[in-house]
């Protein structure tokens, strides 16, 4: 697919020259990722809520691979590609993270241009609605650039088309003059890096997938993890806690950094007014049960999830939309935010024929597994 130049306006003027960059700038971005609205609590949803939270948890984020947490296979992988890309002097190979939301797919894009000493331009897959759009932010981008887009999945048709020769050859098409005299000509680019990232990997096209050389998934994270991550953060917020402190917060944070921060700055702030500033388990306790999470780290939409599947549905199997409906959440956000952690802790079931409430969940739930579904628990 080929671009009119008329398309660009003054975004396709030529770049302007740029003064030398520093070998580790990495923080230049050229659209900021625009976050969807929070629908469920702000609190231990792991999607942004707003600027300020942005600020406090970029801020929270570890720079480079060394001080980063977690998810060991693929931080070997990156180290071993990177390095090698900056011994031979050239592009890392484009990128594609994919996971539940709040675990680290931004944080690592950042990383990638920091251990590479380039700059970092960001954006997502909703704000790119014009092949324009794209072609400003690829004709600008200087050698060996990292480019992160967010929900990638979430990109025009028209804008992909656009994507993949500038993913293959570093090249673009650009339609010059209009009518029987247009011709196209192929705009050279830069090398670059594309970082994407995405919560739903089964909905990227076949041709867009096979483009990206290095793909890695986001795990969910383990409470020892989480409660490394939550010491760093206390002592980056200069709130000092206790090892059984942090280990109360990890445990009730889904598995999710994001997460983790959240509440961590909530125990923070129950512990100034409450105690002498200083997070213990009790502090901890204390302030998680004001915020109505409970010890397993779910919230009133996990339970009433779950209580809908029990109570309305006789514990399933029951579609999506039916609980999303029962409960007044979009069904996106179900399968997205809620739904991952609860099938991955063993308290819900996604099966052909729809979700079903396990006996952990009936557990839980303080009642009693109904003999008539026995069968449904079976391994």
């Amino acid at each position: 697919m080929s671009i009119h130049t008329e398309d660009f306006g003054e975004d396709f003027a030529p770049a302007p020259q740029r003064k030398p960059r520093a070998k580790a700038q990495a923080t230049a971005t050229a659209i900021d990722a625009q976050p969807e609205p929070a629908v469920r609590s702000a609190t231990i949803s792991p999607a942004p809520v707003n600027k300020n939270e942005e600020v406090l948890e970029r801020a929270l984020r570890p720079k480079l691979l060394d001080e980063y947490v977690g998810q060991e296979k693929a931080r070997e992988q990156l180290e071993i590609f990177i390095g090698a890309a900056k011994k031979r002097g050239e592009s890392l190979d484009h990128v594609l993270l994919f996971g539940p939301p709040g675990l680290g797919k931004t944080t690592l894009s950042h990383i990638i241009a920091a251990e590479l000493g380039v700059n970092l331009r960001q954006t997502s897959g909703p704000v790119l609605e014009k092949p324009k759009d794209l072609a400003a932010l690829l004709t600008n981008l200087e050698a060996n650039d990292v480019l992160f887009i967010d929900e990638i999945h979430r990109l025009s048709p028209v804008v992909e088309e656009i994507l993949y020769p500038a993913l293959e050859d570093f090249q673009i098409d650009i339609m010059i003059g209009e009518g029987p005299a247009a011709r196209s000509i192929k705009l050279d680019l830069q090398p670059f890096t594309l970082v994407g990232a995405t919560t739903r990997a089964g909905m990227l096209t076949n041709p867009l997938r096979d483009r990206f050389g290095i793909v890695a998934r986001l795990e969910f994270y383990n409470t020892e993890e989480l409660a490394r991550i939550v010491k760093r953060s206390a002592s980056l917020l200069g709130a000092p806690i206790d090892a059984e402190g942090a280990q109360e917060v990890a445990n009730r944070s889904r598995g999710t950094p994001r997460i983790a921060n959240r509440l961590l700055r909530r125990v923070r702030d129950y512990a100034d007014v409450k105690g002498d500033g200083t997070i213990t388990q009790e502090i901890a306790r204390k302030a998680l049960a004001m915020l109505d999470v409970d010890p397993r780290g779910f919230d009133v939409m996990d339970r009433k999830l779950l209580e809908a599947v029990v109570h309305r549905f006789d514990g399933g199997p029951v579609g999506v939309d039916n609980i999303a409906a029962s409960i007044g959440e979009d069904a996106g956000t179900i399968e997205d935010v809620i739904e991952p952690y609860l099938i991955q802790q063993g308290y819900l079931q996604r099966t052909p024929r729809g979700r079903i409430a396990t006996k952990a969940a009936y557990e839980h739930l303080g009642l009693v597994v109904p003999q008539t579904a026995g069968s449904l628990f079976n391994e």
